[in-house]
């Protein structure tokens, strides 16, 4: 008892002995003025910084105004009303020279993106094909590849670009001589020419049909994953069959075919129907899905390596194929380590689309270009356009970002 009263009072006489050491130390420190507090200091030396930066900004900007109005330059975007007065070789909407710098700057815009929709998921599929080839056991298919990658990933794309478009479609032959290749497809020195996909009245109904066929073989397929594994490949045959006999008989059913294809006709001077692409749009088509697919290659091959050599030879002892390999063991762990570096692949290949004002085709930099050189108003035009291309990139980021984190919960 007497020790028990001597450690409490031992206790009682030490102040670090309270169960509430940080209460002591905060009552302790509230002696201390406010000007030697490391808390009020640290937060008055943000709250200036801030200051700082945004006096210094204003500062800059009223210098900025005033230099321009001196010039007689006013800041602003109303320039985007006014006649735009030239031609744009490409365009997916209806334009003409009396449109506005507005519309104008829409055409570039919708240049852009389809020729990076388009060459993101060709540059995806191209990648992952030459990735895996890269891995081969076959010496010369996996050689190819290699060389392919180095020499795609070690050559500036600028100097890409001006060889495919100089030295490939621009010395394709003349109308006169234009090469027929499958499809049919023709290319010749007016650019490359392909059919035409047109849908006819019944392609709606048959596109239910199909969705039908497509959602029934999705359900019996995952259902085949329950039956036993003597009969589950009964399940998934029958999953196969519903999802091709379906879309099938709907198709041979229809009074007329839900599709029908314009082939292009060749005239005295070029060839009429179908879709006719450029030689530039072809060019800075081909230029990024090449060049970026030499980089996706090589996030493809680091994803597959990442994966355990275990988990390979598990699934090879349980008789799965190299194809079902890949597909159902080391592709599904490997899309965590893909998605975040295929998201910069991605980013890479909608900014560097602006390469394209060197071969002549109309994207949204060579476009706000032009209207820069005409009105004048480097400043706006300039800040517009690295606005759309942020735009663009932070979508792009989102929707990729949205798919990692789905990857990541299918890992888990």
């Amino acid at each position: 008892m007497g020790f028990a009263a001597g450690g409490a009072a031992v206790r009682r006489k030490t102040p670090f002995s309270l169960p509430f050491p940080n209460l002591a130390m905060d009552r302790h420190s509230s002696a201390v003025p406010f000007w030697r507090d490391v808390r009020v200091l640290s937060v008055f030396s943000q709250v200036a910084f801030i200051l700082i930066v945004v006096a210094g900004a204003a500062f800059f900007l009223s210098n900025f105004s005033a230099a321009m109005r001196q010039r007689g330059m006013v800041i602003g975007f109303a320039y985007l009303q006014h006649t735009a007065g030239f031609e744009i070789g490409e365009s997916l909407i209806p334009y003409s020279p009396a449109d506005t710098y507005g519309r104008a700057y829409l055409v570039g815009l919708l240049n852009t993106l389809v020729v990076s929709g388009i060459g993101i998921v060709l540059a995806t599929l191209l990648g992952v094909i030459i990735g895996v080839a890269r891995l081969s056991t076959n010496w010369l298919v996996a050689r190819l590849a290699a060389v392919y990658i180095e020499i795609i990933r070690n050559t500036p794309l600028l100097v890409q670009l001006v060889f495919i478009y100089f030295g490939v479609f621009f010395q394709l032959p003349p109308v006169a001589q234009t090469l027929v290749l499958p499809g049919p497809i023709y290319a010749n020195q007016r650019g490359v020419f392909i059919p035409r996909p047109i849908a006819t009245a019944a392609f709606a109904p048959w596109l239910l049909w199909a969705v039908a066929g497509l959602a029934l073989g999705s359900a019996l397929w995952k259902l085949s994953g329950r039956l036993p594994a003597s009969r589950s490949w009964i399940g998934r045959l029958v999953a196969l069959a519903a999802l091709i006999l379906i879309p099938a008989l709907a198709w041979a059913w229809s009074a007329t075919p839900p599709l029908t294809a314009q082939v292009p006709v060749r005239e005295r001077f070029n060839f009429q129907g179908g879709i006719a692409l450029s030689p530039e749009f072809s060019a800075i088509l081909s230029g990024l899905v090449l060049y970026t697919a030499g980089f996706i290659a090589e996030v493809v091959r680091g994803g597959i390596l990442a994966v355990r050599r275990g988990q390979i030879e598990a699934a090879q002892a349980l008789g799965l194929s190299s194809t079902q390999t890949l597909r159902l063991v080391i592709f599904p762990q490997a899309m965590r380590v893909i998605v975040p570096p295929l998201i910069s692949q991605y980013l890479n290949l909608t900014k560097n689309s602006s390469l394209a004002v060197y071969i002549g085709f109309p994207d949204l930099f060579a476009v706000n270009q032009t209207i820069l050189n005409q009105t004048g108003q480097p400043v706006p035009a300039i800040a517009l356009v690295m606005a759309t291309y942020l735009t663009m990139s932070l979508l792009t980021s989102l929707i990729m970002n949205i798919y990692n984190r789905y990857v990541q919960i299918l890992e888990k």
